[in-house]
């Protein structure tokens, strides 16, 4: 069976750097940041300040109807019931991808089109639903408490809102699920089972998703928003988390020529390996990670030296980033030419939004031309030294980028995206 060609024809962003494609892609030229001191965060018994913050948005209210969110959205009253934060995000960013691929009503509810998802849940409309139940009991649980809150809410929510008929499924491999959203979307479409893939992530990004990293050690201290998020600086002590919401449309190239879509850039394969090392860090030497961009290559007939840019995972982490460059440069040699940054400097860790987010600031650096620097560096560490990272945006255009994610359990996905 002869394999589709998969196009990626529309996006759509809820990010703390912007709220629509435009304005995301003017802050990853200008390395502008959207991290903020979090003001959930100020009681001085917390030890983390910042976080990436989602502006024009006030989801703070466990009673969606309360929610403000900016003009030019509208949500009927019958979905909003059962959104979390992340799903209002998720929706909003739904209407602009739709909107972006100029699909009809009749594009998006079909069997030939479906919608994988990633999310970690809402924690806090968990937290605050079994405080209720607690509270008055079981007979007075909100009747919208479960697909408020539990890890497949953005799946039930959007399949329903948006009336998707064809594949759908919710993905749950931590920081590497959305990643994997969009891997097995290409499956679908490349396969022919599917001619249309949404693929979209969200996260809360709030109080009660971000706070309990704390305990693992591995959020940042750094009360100053302008250094706490700093991949492979020497003094990088941790990340700083964000939430969200990333939708990319993926499509058959033939049906989206065929009805005149802009195609933004061609997915051309992506990998995945396991590093069966540790519940929690990955493994020292990046074998896993090393692993899943070697399969990624291999899926297809690009080179390890043709590739321009890589997206790299790097949340700030010192063993994290460490691993990941050990394991780009098992692959692309010691000294690799490869441009390399991570766009968590400005954005913070979007969790399992994190693959799809970064795979869509890959797509606008294919489709405008430029490569996002790696903001936020003053002493690079040793281990990056002998690695082409990008301490400023580059002007030049990439043909072929790859960005990579990992999650626990030492999930790794590679994907390769190129300019047509």
């Amino acid at each position: 069976m002869s394999r589709k060609n998969v196009v990626i024809t529309g996006l759509g962003f809820i990010t703390s750097i912007g709220n629509d494609a435009d304005s995301v892609s003017d802050s990853l030229i200008g390395m502008k940041s959207g991290i903020e001191l979090y003001a959930p965060f100020a009681d001085e018994k917390i030890p983390v300040k910042c976080a990436g913050t989602i502006k024009g948005f006030d989801t703070s209210s466990f009673d969606p109807e309360d929610w403000t969110y900016p003009e030019g959205y509208s949500v009927r009253r019958e979905f909003l019931r059962g959104f979390s934060p992340h799903c209002l995000y998720a929706y909003c960013a739904m209407m602009q991808a739709v909107k972006d691929a100029k699909l009809t009503s009749e594009d998006i509810s079909n069997p030939d089109t479906g919608m994988f998802t990633s999310s970690a849940g809402s924690t806090g409309m968990l937290y605050h639903h079994m405080q209720r139940l607690d509270k008055v009991g079981v007979a007075r649980c909100h009747p919208m408490a479960i697909v408020q809150s539990i890890v497949g809410t953005l799946s039930f929510n959007l399949v329903s809102a948006f009336k998707i008929k064809g594949a759908s499924c919710g993905f749950a491999s931590a920081c590497a699920s959305s990643a994997h959203a969009l891997g097995f979307a290409f499956d679908e479409i490349s396969m022919g089972r599917q001619k249309r893939m949404f693929v979209v992530g969200g996260e809360d990004g709030d109080y009660r998703t971000l706070l309990p990293f704390f305990g693992m050690r591995a959020l940042s201290p750094n009360k100053d928003p302008r250094t706490a998020s700093r991949p492979f600086d020497k003094h990088r002590d941790g990340f700083v988390g964000t939430g969200g919401a990333t939708v990319m449309v993926l499509e058959d190239e033939d049906a989206a020529v065929a009805r005149g879509a802009k195609i933004y850039a061609r997915m051309a394969g992506w990998g995945q390996a396991s590093d069966g090392f540790s519940v929690a860090i990955p493994h020292p030497e990046g074998a896993g990670l090393a692993e899943a961009i070697r399969r990624a290559l291999d899926s297809t007939d690009i080179k390890p030296e043709e590739l321009d840019y890589i997206n790299a995972h790097a949340t700030s982490t010192p063993i994290g980033d460490t691993a990941e460059l050990k394991a780009i440069g098992k692959i692309f040699g010691e000294s690799p030419k490869v441009a390399i940054s991570s766009t968590k400097a400005i954005t913070g860790h979007g969790l399992s939004l994190a693959g799809v987010m970064e795979a869509g600031f890959c797509t606008l650096a294919l489709d405008r031309g430029f490569m996002p620097g790696s903001a936020n560096i003053e002493d690079i560490d040793e281990a990056a030294k002998p690695f082409n990272i990008l301490r400023n945006t580059s002007l030049e255009a990439p043909k072929r980028a790859m960005s990579l994610s990992s999650g626990f359990g030492g999930a790794n996905v590679a994907l390769i995206l190129e300019k047509i």
